[in-house]
């Protein structure tokens, strides 16, 4: 994956389940020219012409399928504290060929549209493609799943579909943020976001007064981070520069990245770093130009 991405900008239509379940859809709403900008890990141009696939006209993230593959839910109503899926290609059948990307050969991204609730996991995948991973959405309300992975011998691709929880939803807000405190940690985000621009972001890592220069490895990195733009979740997830064992990348206090994001608005951060032999997320609140 590039160390700098566009974001895609995306947004989503539910569908209902049976009662006490996800709710899961595959379409998707409007796309304005205001949040057509970009894409996720993919190279989504603003402006087609001709008779061209609409799928093809969406950024990474927003379609549930795109170049012929489906992100597909595994039967009509998942199992309760379970999310199972397959990635079906052009003809119609599932996928059981993947790139491994970072120890993994599909990434799954799930987080509410408030941006609360942000989990990344990993779904093992069947003999017969079919994948499954624990998934317990703790609150009502609407979230979006994104499917990250590289079909073998197809490009990288991120696939949405939308989920529901029945309930008395209760949207979260957020204040600007640039430190973020997460069992006993303190993360300290330094840097800026500028529409349009290459936008350097140091995460410092600290625990106690003390910095941290023992990280972990996780998935072949020393932190990951994905952005979400308040509004209509324009996702980008970006790994930092350098890489464990390479010889100059130090394992912390400082982890760094670039990203990019193609529009003015308030973003949502998150960085998964590892230590003590435990994963942890650190959650920000940027404002571009701020």
């Amino acid at each position: 994956m590039n160390t700098t991405a566009r974001l895609a900008a995306f947004g989503g239509a539910l569908a209902l389940l049976a009662a006490g379940g996800f709710a899961v859809g595959n379409t998707v709403g409007p796309v304005s020219a205001a949040t057509s900008t970009g894409a996720g890990h993919g190279d989504m141009s603003g402006e087609h012409a001709g008779m061209a696939d609409p799928a093809d006209e969406l950024p990474g993230g927003l379609a549930s399928s795109k170049d012929g593959y489906t992100f597909a839910v595994a039967g009509a109503t998942p199992e309760p504290g379970r999310f199972s899926f397959t990635i079906t290609g052009p003809d119609g059948k599932p996928v059981t060929a993947f790139d491994v990307e970072h120890e993994k050969q599909l990434h799954l991204i799930v987080v509410r549209r408030d941006t609360s609730g942000f989990q990344h996991v990993h779904p093992e995948m069947a003999p017969d493609g079919t994948w499954s991973v624990p998934l317990t959405l703790p609150a009502a309300g609407s979230y979006r799943a994104f499917a990250d992975f590289a079909p073998t011998g197809g490009k990288a691709m991120t696939l949405g579909v939308d989920l529901s929880v029945a309930g008395n939803y209760r949207p979260a807000t957020y204040a600007t943020s640039r430190t973020a405190q997460v069992d006993g940690y303190t993360v300290r985000l330094d840097g800026g976001l500028t529409a349009g621009k290459t936008s350097p972001l140091t995460l410092t890592v600290s625990r106690g007064g003390i910095p941290v220069t023992d990280l972990q490895p996780y998935l072949a990195a020393y932190g990951h981070l994905v952005a979400l733009r308040e509004g209509d979740l324009a996702y980008l997830h970006v790994h930092p520069d350098g890489a464990p064992g390479d010889g100059k990348t130090p394992a912390g206090p400082q982890v760094k990245f670039a990203a990019e994001v193609p529009s003015a608005g308030t973003y949502r951060l998150f960085l998964d770093f590892r230590h003590g032999g435990v994963v942890r997320t650190a959650e920000f609140t940027l404002t571009t130009g701020h």
